[in-house]
C-alpha cells in the first residue's frame, strides 16, 4: 500500500511561483510512474504533468514551460515547480502514482492541496 501526502499549497499573486511536494510511502516508488492532477470547481480534474520512473516528462499544454516536475527516488518525493502562475491555474492538486501509469484504475492518490492565484 502506499500512501501519498501532498503539501506546498497556498495563495500567490499572478506571476508569481509555487512548490508543490508530494512524499511517499512504501518501498516501491522508484518504480511508479507520478503525476499531479487539478480539478478546478465545476471542471473535470486535468492531469497536469508526469514523470516516468526513468525520469521522462510530460506536460499539458496550458503548463508548458511555465511547470517543472521532477523527482527523488532516494527521498520518496516528487516535486511541482509552479512559475508565472495564472489565475486559471487556480484549482485543487493531487498527487498520483501508479505501477500501471498515472491515473489508472489501480493508482494511489494524495489527499490534494489548494492552489488559488488571486490578486
Amino acid at each position: 500500500q502506499i500512501q501519498l501526502v501532498e503539501s506546498g499549497g497556498g495563495e500567490v499573486q499572478p506571476g508569481g511561483s509555487l512548490r508543490l511536494s508530494c512524499a511517499a510511502s512504501g518501498s516501491i516508488f522508484s518504480i511508479l510512474a507520478m503525476g499531479w492532477y487539478r480539478q478546478a470547481p465545476g471542471k473535470q480534474r486535468e492531469l497536469v504533468a508526469f514523470i516516468n520512473s526513468g525520469g521522462s516528462t510530460n506536460y499539458a499544454d496550458s503548463v508548458k514551460g511555465r511547470f517543472t516536475i521532477s523527482r527523488d527516488n532516494a527521498k520518496n518525493t516528487m516535486s511541482l515547480q509552479m512559475n508565472s502562475l495564472k489565475p486559471e491555474d487556480t484549482a485543487v492538486y493531487y498527487c498520483n502514482g501508479g505501477v500501471s501509469g498515472v491515473g489508472a484504475s489501480n493508482s494511489y492518490w494524495g489527499q490534494g492541496t489548494q492552489v488559488t492565484v488571486s490578486s
